[in-house]
């Protein structure tokens, strides 16, 4: 499975850049190809609509058509890693072969973007940087392919 997040903005921290590397290079001992795409986030000014118009565009435009497409947005299903586990594993058995998760910057996701996904998950419903979300997905990510082979990384 190709696994591609897609967000706004780069990481600025080197310690959670080179844990989200470490995260992403684990995932892919289990055959997934994982790939990271960072679009430049809008220039403020002040204007909150006009800034998620513009990233939700570029954020858009970088989804390819045959993507099962995931938003990471407060509003969204939350559950457990266990949970997490069996949906990507539904997924996998589905022939889902590119899953693409959206992470937003500073002001989140543009709403039409988020209706046009075919899910919506939240991490938590405490609020994180964009950076944190990206570091907690792949370790999740991770963790849902340890529960699925049955691996003691979760207990």
């Amino acid at each position: 499975m190709n696994i591609t997040i897609l967000t706004v903005g780069r990481i600025r921290e080197k310690p959670i850049a080179a844990l989200c590397e470490e995260y992403a290079g684990r995932i892919r001992k289990y055959g997934h190809r994982v790939s990271i795409v960072e679009i430049k986030d809008e220039p403020g000014g002040g204007q909150p609509a006009r800034i998620l118009a513009g990233e939700a565009g570029r954020l858009r435009s970088r989804i390819p058509r045959s993507a099962y497409s995931i938003a990471l947005d407060v509003s969204g299903e939350t559950f457990s890693s266990n949970v997490l586990a069996e949906k990507l594993g539904d997924l996998m058995m589905q022939g889902s072969n590119e899953v693409v998760f959206l992470i937003g910057g500073p002001l989140g996701l543009d709403r039409d973007l988020v209706a046009r996904c075919c899910r919506v998950f939240s991490l938590s419903s405490l609020t994180f940087t964009h950076e944190m979300t990206r570091l907690i997905l792949l370790e999740q990510l991770y963790r849902a392919n340890t529960i699925l082979r049955g691996e003691p990384y979760h207990k």
